[in-house]
């Protein structure tokens, strides 16, 4: 089974100046990306990016992508859309490479041994790391649970076993 947002690609060296080019997904596959993201909706998924060559026969492909998800506020449940546009860059290796353990290095992905790799999923994983855990709609706040004399005074975790002894005397 295909991915909601897939681009086969195939790993070819470009120029040494690289090559640009761009990604958009349909309204069907933004719809399909929503689902499986498990927000309201996707009005917009696209990419630009550049290939250059990268030592060992891969890939260095940078850009920025541009989304448009819509989630549910986490306190009033109101609708949130967000305007994200984010820079990326991948490192695409040939299917004999060993990755890379670096933290610090880009993000690598295999080609198969055809030399096929699937850039639209590694653009859809980099968006599904990029979407606000905690959306909130503008103004919305979490209701106060304490009056302001609760919070005025610490409450004594004892005071109420404290009336129930007898008094001194």
């Amino acid at each position: 089974m295909l991915p909601e947002f897939s681009r086969d690609q195939i790993l070819s060296e470009p120029p040494r100046s690289g090559v640009t080019d761009e990604l958009e997904a349909s309204p069907a596959e933004c719809a399909a990306l929503a689902e499986r993201f498990g927000i309201e909706a996707l009005a917009h998924f696209s990419a630009r990016f550049t290939r250059k060559p990268y030592p060992g026969g891969g890939l260095m492909i940078t850009g920025r992508f541009k989304a448009e998800p819509v989630q549910l506020c986490v306190i009033s449940l109101e609708p949130v859309r967000e305007s994200l546009e984010k820079p990326f860059s991948l490192v695409v290796l040939p299917a004999d490479a060993a990755l890379s353990e670096d933290p610090d290095g880009p993000d690598e992905i295999q080609a198969d041994a055809t030399g096929h790799f699937d850039l639209g999923e590694a653009l859809a994983e980099e968006l599904s790391l990029s979407l606000n855990p905690y959306p909130r709609a503008p103004g919305a706040q979490l209701p106060d649970a304490e009056d302001d004399e609760a919070k005025a005074a610490p409450r004594n975790p004892f005071a109420k076993l404290a009336a129930l002894r007898p008094p001194k005397g």
